[in-house]
């Protein structure tokens, strides 16, 4: 049996950054890696599903919105995968469209998206200044990104 991509980066070295995970045909998979890995630091079950509502519509009511496939968490609880078709955007244009959703993130003011039962399986535990918190964290260590450090961490 083939090893998935992702279990071939050296998680032992990653740390905190955008990264380019692949490339299938036209969908092309960003790690947002907010934690480094095997610390026992990782994202509450409510910051990342709070993150992944006030980033996943962003994205999705973005100018690019038609080039956004899926903004989801990590199982691991270290990041977020966002994917995206690379014939309607270039690597630079993909980054900063993360970098804006995460900057409007940061000082979101509005409700909560799907903040319901009708809306969202489990809705009681999203907190917008969770999601305030963390947008901002992500935002400082991915300000100055650039398509050059897309590549992951060799050790």
């Amino acid at each position: 049996m083939e090893r998935i991509a992702s279990f071939t980066v050296d998680h032992d070295v990653l740390v905190p950054g955008l990264y380019l995970s692949r490339r299938d045909g036209n969908v092309t998979t960003y790690d947002l890696r907010f934690k480094k890995p095997n610390t026992g630091d990782l994202l509450s079950n409510a910051e990342m599903h709070s993150v992944e509502h006030i980033i996943a519509t962003l994205l999705r009511n973005s100018e690019e919105k038609d080039a956004v496939i899926y903004f989801g968490p990590m199982g691991c609880q270290t990041g977020f995968y966002f994917l995206f078709d690379g014939d309607k955007l270039t690597d630079e244009q993909a980054i900063n469209m993360v970098k804006s959703a995460f900057a409007m993130g940061a000082v979101w003011g509005g409700a909560m998206p799907g903040k319901s039962a009708k809306e969202c399986g489990n809705y009681i535990n999203l907190d917008t200044a969770l999601a305030r918190k963390e947008c901002a964290f992500y935002l400082d260590v991915i300000r100055d990104w650039t398509v050059e450090k897309l590549a992951y961490p060799e050790g």
